[in-house]
């Protein structure tokens, strides 16, 4: 027989979950939220900083104006979609910065706040800014449908006992950031969490559509860039795609959500 303390926790943590939840932007879905923004905007300007302290950043000056003419154009894109939405409050305080990393990694990730890195490995993947778009409008879809701050809060409950952020920092600082990092997919996953679920893949799916269309870029692009990654494949499948798993279900579903992207397409 179960505990009294077990259906006592769980009670609390259900309770948790109630009053601690935010709301996905395009699919309304509502997700566990138990940080408050200013304290995950406070620890992705400070962990974005470190990592470029320690990756060097590409000397090719056209690939590096393409990577930041392309997020700025997805940056737009995203304060319109959410201004017409009425949620412009939830880009308060967002920084928003691009940069390309020298790495033959096939990887790309964005942290809260608009903080985005891209891989120059992944280039050659995208081929052009429309493909670029895709990679972009897919990664800043997360970080503002908040799946990495859903991922974090799941694994303060999982992981640091239902630990606040600013407890589990002071007490296991190491593990907090492996945490973290894990939680927004930068660098080698280790270990504490999945990689994004099937129904973050497809929100970010949905929504970077709408984003990459908004900003002018053809959104049935994205198409033919998750079959360019699919065939990345061989015997290793690339980093980007041990997060963000490529199948023909997945084209499938992006294909279903294309006559709603072509309506924001105005080209």
């Amino acid at each position: 027989m179960k505990s009294r303390y077990f259906y006592l926790s769980t009670f609390l943590m259900l309770i948790i979950f109630i009053i601690s939840c935010s709301t996905v932007p395009v699919t309304g879905r509502r997700q566990l939220d138990l940080i408050p923004t200013s304290t995950m905007l406070s620890m992705s300007y400070q962990q974005y900083d470190e990592f470029l302290k320690n990756h060097e950043l590409s000397d090719n000056q056209r690939q590096t104006a393409m990577v930041k003419r392309v997020g700025t154009n997805i940056q737009k894109a995203v304060e319109e979609y959410m201004a017409e939405n009425n949620m412009s409050d939830q880009l308060e305080n967002y920084k928003w910065e691009f940069n390309l990393i020298e790495s033959e990694e096939v990887n790309a990730w964005a942290m809260p706040g608009g903080k985005v890195v891209i891989y120059t490995g992944i280039l050659e993947v995208a081929q052009d800014a429309g493909g670029l778009a895709v990679v972009m409008g897919h990664e800043v879809a997360h970080a503002v449908a908040r799946h990495g701050d859903e991922r974090m809060s799941q694994g303060l409950v999982t992981q640091l006992g239902g630990m606040a952020l600013s407890a589990a920092l002071e007490n296991k600082p190491e593990q907090t950031r492996q945490l973290w990092l894990a939680a927004f997919g930068v660098g080698a996953q280790v270990g504490f969490l999945l990689p994004y679920s099937r129904l973050h893949e497809g929100e970010a799916d949905q929504l970077g559509l709408i984003f990459m269309a908004m900003a002018d870029y053809d959104p049935r692009q994205a198409v033919d860039f998750w079959q360019r990654m699919a065939a990345q494949g061989g015997g290793q499948p690339p980093e980007f795609l041990s997060t963000h798993p490529a199948s023909e279900s997945r084209i499938e579903n992006i294909k279903s959500h294309m006559p709603e992207a072509l309506k924001y397409y105005r080209q």
